[in-house]
């Protein structure tokens, strides 16, 4: 009795001291994992902010510490100064290029969804034997370099008498936007199965009814991850725009920045930068407040049914 009292009194507490241990040791691991991955995500996100810190840093640079070899460029040698991004808001039309931006992004958004919603829905519900060759045929029109093109469509908008004018980057654009557009939104519409379609169609609406009301709601996360996808490709869009305005009114940021603060050989470099940081933090501020849906759109446009 003396000798086994003590092996079954000891013998649980043992176990239950092993298996803490055990679980302390795979808590530490997974609370170093986690840090691990944490301070990854950190690095990597610094490295990619990099380049917009350096440009935040810049354009506030006195011109004395700007172009000094021996300065660091992340840090201020010299006092700071609001002269660079006042002369870019006061002496140049940045505001205009901006507007201009806004106006020509918002349309070809806009015309970019009434022709590539329906054709995207056709090519993906209609079954026909041709809906998948023309869908492929679509998307090769993306694939045409803008520097083969400008030429011929130079010639469209001057015999539309659109030169010098928003229309014309406003009429042009959507052949840039459309074909892919229509491909993604062709992955949207095979996600969603047929039968909430053909429910919505039993119960007394029309193919255009249901299309609105069924399917519609459900492809938001593809029309959002379109529309993100179609402003950026015209904001950020160079050649056209070179080709067809060269009156400073009607520039977007994309050739009225450069135009205006590049002068021969002067290179208004603080002005530059402030003008980069402006136009990419909001656009990255809509990519992250709609980051969910955008990141859902793709993957919905991946799956095939």
């Amino acid at each position: 009795m003396s000798t086994t009292g003590p092996t079954t009194t000891t013998g649980p507490m043992s176990a239950a001291a092993h298996v803490e241990g055990l679980r302390r040791r795979y808590a530490r691991r997974h609370a170093a994992a986690r840090c691990g991955v944490y301070g990854a995500a950190v690095l990597a996100a610094l490295v990619c902010a990099l380049p917009f810190l350096w440009s935040t840093v810049s354009a506030f640079k006195q011109n004395q510490d700007l172009y000094n070899p021996e300065s660091n460029p992340f840090f201020y040698n010299k006092p700071a100064t609001p002269d660079h991004v006042t002369f870019l808001f006061n002496d140049t039309p940045f505001l205009t290029f901006v507007a201009n931006t806004l106006i020509v992004g918002a349309a070809v958004v806009a015309i970019t969804l009434v022709l590539a919603l329906p054709a995207a829905y056709s090519l993906a519900r209609l079954d026909r034997p041709w809906g998948t060759p023309m869908g492929i045929a679509i998307f090769m029109v993306y694939l045409v370099p803008p520097s083969l093109l400008f030429l011929s469509l130079t010639r469209v908008v001057v015999w539309l008498h659109l030169e010098d004018t928003l229309w014309s980057m406003i009429v042009v654009y959507p052949t840039i936007t459309v074909p892919v557009s229509v491909w993604l939104l062709i992955g949207f519409l095979k996600a969603v199965p047929k039968d909430v379609e053909e429910q919505a169609m039993v119960d007394g609406y029309s193919r255009l009814g249901a299309f609105l009301r069924a399917v519609l709601p459900l492809v938001f996360p593809g029309i959002v991850a379109v529309v993100v996808f179609s402003f950026t490709l015209t904001a950020s869009e160079f050649v056209y725009a070179l080709a067809f305005v060269s009156a400073s009114p009607e520039m977007v940021v994309s050739t009225g920045v450069p135009t205006q603060l590049i002068r021969g050989d002067v290179f208004f470099w603080q002005s530059l930068q402030a003008s980069t940081v402006i136009t990419a933090v909001p656009i990255a501020f809509l990519f992250n407040l709609f980051l969910d849906r955008f990141v859902t759109g793709f993957t919905m446009g991946a799956v095939k049914t």
